[in-house]
């Protein structure tokens, strides 16, 4: 009998170094780039194409990483979409600037992760299962301004609290955006209005943690689409089960893909990233693939 249990511990403790390996080794570098189609285009408008980033977690010395960011644009999108976390040190600015090249030459819209602001520090993984998890006060501040300068000097435009419209394939787009919800910096600030142009326009909200709260003040203003990371899809995943937390209060089912959303009655269509990094000092994935997302804006 005991060498009976003595077998079975042996054989889960290697079954969980290897599932360990695995996640940390391989699949925390298995890029890979899902694509959607999302069928609210308005009427008569030409269709176009996003990418979403999100959850990059750059440390300079992931030259995996910074390869794979570095070929995105050959998906040729007209909209980029960065929903935060990009680094994880002041050193790792000027590689993330040099890999993302020329998609800093497309019109993109951009809002801060708590990780733009606060480097890593150490946290028990497990206590990720008790709830969203909690900011160290002490945590190193890095220089957020210094990233968000450089993606607004290159033209992407800066949602953080705000709200901005732009024009793609002739097609106006109201956007707004919320600081990090998780920090709990958000302060909704509505959709542009009024145009001068005619014709419908497409509303797009962003924010780095999908929180309800924020969730629910887009779609009441009449998001047309809304795009979130944060929750790393979930990172470590059960195969045929999914998600077991999000970091924040949406449902584990909602943790990553193309879903809806609604509010008061309206509904909405939902992106969240499962993100392209991990937190430093957590670098496992298991069941859930790091991602960019590539969105056609199609007629419904």
């Amino acid at each position: 009998m005991l060498r009976t249990t003595a077998a079975a511990v042996g054989t889960l403790a290697a079954a969980g170094a290897g599932a360990l390996a695995w996640g940390s080794l391989v699949e925390a570098r298995n890029f890979t780039v899902r694509t959607e189609r999302l069928p609210v285009l308005p009427a008569g408008g030409l269709p176009f194409r996003i990418l979403h980033l999100s959850d990059i977690h750059l440390d300079p010395r992931q030259e995996d990483k910074l390869e794979w960011l570095s070929t995105l644009s050959r998906y040729q999108p007209d909209l980029v979409v960065d929903t935060g976390d990009n680094i994880a040190s002041a050193a790792a600015i000027e590689p993330l600037l040099e890999a993302l090249g020329p998609l800093l030459d497309v019109p993109g819209l951009f809002v801060p992760g708590s990780n733009d602001y606060y480097g890593p520090t150490f946290a028990n993984p497990l206590r990720y299962l008790a709830g969203p998890s909690r900011q160290d006060p002490d945590r190193q501040r890095l220089p957020s301004a210094r990233l968000f300068d450089a993606f607004a000097t290159r033209g992407w435009t800066d949602l953080t609290n705000r709200g901005a419209s732009t024009v793609v394939h002739r097609i106006r787009l109201d956007a707004a955006g919320t600081d990090d919800p998780h920090l709990g910096r958000d302060d909704w600030p509505g959709f542009p209005g009024g145009s001068a142009t005619t014709g419908r326009a497409l509303r797009l909200g962003v924010t780095h943690a999908p929180y309800r709260r924020v969730l629910d003040a887009m779609v009441d203003d009449g998001a047309d689409v809304i795009f979130a990371g944060h929750t790393h899809g979930g990172q470590v995943c059960v195969p045929g089960v999914g998600a077991l937390v999000t970091n924040c209060d949406l449902p584990t089912r909602q943790a990553s893909g193309l879903s809806e959303w609604t509010h008061r009655g309206r509904t909405v269509p939902l992106e969240v990233s499962a993100g392209i990094g991990t937190s430093p000092t957590a670098p496992v994935r298991f069941a859930c693939r790091p991602e960019a997302v590539v969105l056609d804006v199609v007629a419904p």
